[in-house]
């Protein structure tokens, strides 16, 4: 097959900053040679040569070559396409101007060595298209995985060996089975779904993705590592007058607890958008042809969204269709997960306090006891104040106590109060968006096989964790305590670890002032206050949301249930993992004495 013929059956290759997008239409590259005749080859190559140009790299001076000139760059891939084939001194035989490499074969190898690196060092995805139909790729994605993303990495991993064993002439003696094509795989089909017209127009070419493929650990550091204020309700929807460019999109529909939204993220978040897959399950085929209950812009154009002001985090609430639009500009100060994550919180939050339900910021988890203690504890609170850090350690601390523990909401949840005055809690999330620092000690390395990592080395580093089942988090549990996360208060005499609210009016008063010490989560700083500790959604319908409120912990104290606040000490210095064990301590404590 001659390179005219080789282009690895892909529709695109795209670049955006540290990642790689590659979309096919069908099957790649079956062997090492069509791979490096391709001319995917040879746009990472030229990619290359113009990264070591640009830091003045002595590698090309070992190589004796003018690679900024077009003539010497063809000599260069002609070189590497021949010794993926045969050892090097039959190579530069058939390339002419290259019997230099043959004296002096070592910048030749490290420039192979390096661009491998140079490759890898991206994050690479593999978006696999398809039509809907009975012989779609969505079908048997199993198979479609195998024959691109395995594939991939397989004849990549011996593309780079065989140059590498034909210019040294030597076999490797250790071998390391790196994920050497693409960390991950879509697979996106053109869909029909119900959308408003205003929505139905610009988004109706967007292909959604319907299975994803993700070798972790996935390493990932976006362009910002921290989140700035909140979600302001539009008065228009950002839909108007809004232009987008549907090959530069992709459908990521997601199950938020019972709630279907579609988030359309641009091809620059590609791997923030990914990341949603170990935090929300994809929706059924079922809840495709549903429609959705909300949608969200991930990477809007940010000309079109300056005008709704400095911080253009917006959401519509469209009275007319029912649909909520939430939108945030594409650009990289709002490229952080956190942006993403709360958006569809947000607009769950809405959803939900219009069916009646109370939304809550907090963690709720089942907990069984060794014998016949059970109870499910909700654990409300701002964002690193301990909640999921204190529910961890009681899961470490006791392990000859807990027989088990089920998450039904890491974040993100909504309370409802049934016809006979139960309290019954609901989840949105299936995974779990943590912070790595307060994490327990040797706990990331024990979940690093299927976890997604972002910004490892900065602040507010952050790993996304499959926690939950999707079961579980739509049932619902009957909750037997409400506990608010207090992170900043020391533990003394007067302040014990648990303190009870015995009563309605005093537990409002402490949940709606919702005070905190921030973490560097945000960039807020300082003793905060927020309404009910839950800046998404409930502020922005503050009447609906005190009703709600005061139906629920009217209900919850007529039903007996515990309910005060737990001292974290997160943010007290030097109790960061010291607190939340004790908080798990007592909690243990709380549970045993709960129930004989």
């Amino acid at each position: 097959m001659n390179s005219s013929d080789s282009n690895m059956y892909l529709r695109d290759m795209r670049w955006e900053g540290k990642q790689v997008i590659l979309h096919t239409d069908g099957l790649l590259c079956m062997t090492p040679g069509e791979v490096v005749r391709s001319r995917a080859f040879e746009k990472v190559l030229n990619r290359y040569l113009d990264f070591l140009e640009s830091h003045d790299d002595p590698i090309l001076k070992g190589l004796a070559g003018a690679y900024g000139r077009s003539e010497e760059r063809r000599i260069l891939l002609s070189l590497l396409r021949a010794l993926a084939e045969a050892p090097l001194e039959y190579a530069v035989r058939s390339i002419p101007g290259t019997e230099a490499c043959l004296e002096n074969p070592r910048p030749l190898y490290l420039l192979v060595e390096t661009m491998y690196d140079f490759w890898r060092s991206h994050n690479r995805y593999l978006v696999s298209h398809s039509e809907r139909g009975p012989l779609s790729q969505d079908k048997k994605p199993y198979r479609t995985f195998h024959a691109t993303v395995e594939r991939l990495n397989d004849i990549t991993r011996a593309l780079y060996r065989d140059i590498c064993e034909n210019i040294t002439g030597k076999h490797l003696r250790i071998y390391r089975q790196l994920h050497a094509g693409c960390n991950v795989g879509l697979i996106a089909v053109r869909e029909k779904y119900p959308l408003p017209e205003a929505a139905e127009r610009l988004l109706k070419e967007v292909p959604v993705v319907r299975q994803i493929l993700i070798n972790p650990p996935l390493i990932m550091d976006p362009p910002e590592n921290r989140r700035t204020g909140q979600f302001i309700r539009a008065d228009r929807s950002p839909l108007e007058g809004l232009e987008i460019k549907s090959e530069e999109w992709l459908c990521y529909p997601a199950q938020v607890g019972p709630v279907v939204i579609f988030v359309y993220f641009h091809q620059r978040f590609t791997g923030l958008g990914a990341s949603l897959a170990n935090l929300f399950e994809l929706a059924s085929d079922e809840q495709l042809a549903s429609g959705p209950d909300a949608i969200y812009l991930y990477g809007a154009d940010p000309a079109h969204m300056a005008s709704y002001g400095d911080l253009p985090t917006v959401f519509y609430d469209d009275d007319e269709t029912g649909l909520l639009v939430g939108a945030v500009p594409g650009e990289d100060r709002f490229g952080y997960f956190g942006y993403l994550k709360k958006m569809m919180l947000t607009l769950h939050n809405i959803r939900m306090m219009k069916t009646g339900r109370m939304p809550f910021h907090g963690a709720l988890a089942r907990i069984s006891l060794r014998g016949s203690a059970t109870a499910t504890l909700l654990l409300i609170g701002e964002t690193a104040t301990g909640k999921s850090e204190t529910l961890e350690a009681l899961r470490t601390l006791g392990k000859d106590k807990v027989s088990r523990m089920s998450i039904i909401a890491d974040d993100m949840g909504s309370i409802e109060v049934t016809g006979d005055g139960r309290i019954v809690g609901y989840g949105t999330e299936t995974g779990a968006f943590i912070r790595l620092d307060d994490l327990e000690h040797g706990y990331a390395f024990d979940q690093v096989d299927r976890a997604i990592i972002m910004s490892p080395q900065k602040v507010n580093a952050r790993v996304v964790l499959p926690v939950a089942f999707i079961e579980d988090i739509l049932s619902g549990q009957e909750i037997d305590m409400i506990l608010y996360a207090n992170n900043y208060e020391e533990v003394d005499q007067d302040h014990q670890v648990i303190q009870a609210l015995p009563e309605a009016r005093e537990a409002l008063a402490v949940f709606r002032e919702g005070a905190a010490m921030a973490k560097g989560t945000t960039t807020s700083t300082g003793l905060t206050h927020s309404y009910f500790a839950n800046i998404f959604g409930p502020p922005q319908y503050r009447e609906l949301h005190d009703a709600l409120a005061a139906r629920v912990f009217d209900a919850a104290y007529g039903k007996g249930l515990f309910i005060g606040q737990v001292r974290t000490r997160l943010a007290v210095p030097g109790f960061e993992r010291e607190g939340p064990m004790e908080a798990a301590m007592a909690l243990l404590d709380l549970v045993s004495g709960k129930r004989g």
